[in-house]
């Protein structure tokens, strides 16, 4: 089914301005241009006609009955740091931007919940809750990100292993749907069997669904103490072999990371300086948290028996907050370096964590195969496996001419493993070619009809996820 949508006239503009004030209302072009692409690597940039910054609920509601009567595509978007083209606005149309909807609305530390608007970034949410005394733990690994695009995808991040991802912590949103309709769900309490979830639905849903504008999140304390392990190992297997029994001990470690030589001599070129163990093949990355000191340097006495068992070389704990906090800064500059070595798409697979060793395995393979070099690191303890096809020894249109048939080998073989072919990055456009590999048309129907009870006009961030 194909949708006709409205262009956006001077006209439109106007009445644009009306619903939610001139000043939040911009046609410049080199305004619009910064709203055309996310941080996905290949994803192709597609200008909006006109941006709208909406700063309240009202607002936006208008906003869309206004879009909806006249068939608008509307792009919901924050901060822009999406990596899969989830809000780039390939139907033109208008970028709805939650940037000016940046308010801390309440932190209740009785009940651990902060009430937030969508526009406001994870940095600023942490830093107001832990003057509080709290903690909101999730770290997708880009502290710009805003908190309605964290929703938007489900995102995860280094310490899922032990905090779970994005959904664990939502209690309830406002969001505003394509009608206009402002719904609200959940609530500050910690269980509900009361209808359908369309908390949890609206989650992951990429804007699809809804336009969030407030969000309750589940808020903690965080441990006085925290420490980062860094453990080589003669080979991948080994290193993986070892994460069941690691998460088989009494303490839950925060975040389980593992790495080939191949990214550790990209991120020392990237940075500058060598990192510790280098030259070994493979490595496990341990971050671990407790009140107590002596408590963290016992549990990774115990990781240390564990992984020597399984080819491990030694266990290197910093000491010192700097070394912990250079140690992290290398993981997280993982992206960038690879982005700044060659050409490269990106790929986050999920498969069961025992299966990441023989997944990769079958990657290298494929990688022969198509004789496209693909880099591999990720997030042991949840078997989120990154994975980045770069472009070397060939041209760019080569490399992209042969990238789709790998990609589809790639996807297949994750889900051959029982795995799902996003683990926290979403579909957006970029895996949308490949979404069938993963979900038969039974499946597919279903989320399909789902859309189109929220979104009956598909004006809402159209040709996301699959096509109508």
């Amino acid at each position: 089914m194909k949708y006709e949508y409205t262009r956006v006239t001077p006209e439109i503009i106007t009445e644009l301005a009306i619903i939610v004030g001139r000043d939040n209302v911009s046609t410049s072009e080199s305004d619009i241009q910064g709203y055309s692409h996310d941080e996905a690597p290949l994803a192709q940039s597609h200008i909006p006609q006109v941006v709208v910054r909406p700063t309240d609920t009202a607002s936006i509601s208008r906003l869309l009955v206004f879009a909806s009567e006249r068939r608008i595509p509307v792009t919901p978007r924050g901060a822009g740091t999406g990596l899969s083209g989830g809000c780039t606005p390939i139907c033109n149309g208008i970028v709805l931007s939650m940037e000016r909807m940046n308010h801390i609305l309440r932190i209740d530390k009785d009940n651990f919940v902060a009430t937030v608007e969508a526009g406001v970034t994870l940095s600023e949410l942490q830093n107001q809750v832990e003057s509080q005394g709290l903690c909101y733990p999730l770290y997708p690994g880009e502290m710009t990100a805003t908190i309605g695009g964290n929703i938007a995808t489900n995102a995860g991040g280094m310490n899922a292993v032990k905090y779970g991802v994005t959904r664990h912590h939502v209690l309830g949103l406002e969001a505003v749907l394509p009608s206009g309709e402002i719904i609200k769900s959940g609530g500050e309490f910690v269980k509900c069997s009361t209808g359908y979830d369309l908390t949890q639905l609206i989650i992951g849903s990429e804007g699809t669904l809804a336009v969030v504008s407030s969000v309750m999140l589940k808020l903690t304390t965080r441990p006085a103490k925290r420490e980062v392990a860094l453990i080589p190992f003669t080979n991948l297997q080994g290193a993986i072999d070892a994460v069941p029994q690691i998460l088989r001990l009494k303490m839950v470690p925060v975040g389980i990371e593992f790495m080939e030589k191949s990214i550790i001599h990209i991120v020392e070129k990237h940075l500058g300086k060598e990192l510790p163990y280098h030259d070994h093949e493979a490595f496990l990355m341990i971050i671990m948290e407790a009140e107590l000191e002596s408590q963290i340097y016992d549990y990774f006495s115990s990781v240390d028996q564990i992984c020597k068992q399984h080819g491990a070389i030694d266990i290197m704990i910093p000491g010192s907050k700097r070394a912990m906090r250079e140690l992290l800064d290398a993981r997280e500059k993982f992206y960038p370096a690879i982005r700044g070595f060659a050409p490269v798409q990106l790929v986050d697979i999920v498969v069961p964590r025992s299966e990441i060793a023989r997944f990769i395995a079958r990657i290298k393979k494929i990688s022969k195969e198509h004789n496209i070099p693909v880099i591999a690191y990720g997030h042991a303890g949840d078997g989120n496996v990154h994975l980045h096809p770069v472009c070397v020894d060939m041209s760019k249109e080569e490399w992209l001419k042969k990238l789709p048939p790998l990609l589809k080998d790639i996807y297949s073989a994750g889900v051959s493993f029982g795995g799902a072919i996003s683990g926290e990055h979403g579909i957006g456009c970029d895996k949308k070619p490949y979404l069938a590999i993963q979900m038969n048309a039974a499946y597919l129907n279903i989320l399909k009809a789902v859309k189109r009870a929220f979104d009956p006009r598909n004006i809402l961030n159209p040709g996301k996820i699959f096509d109508l």
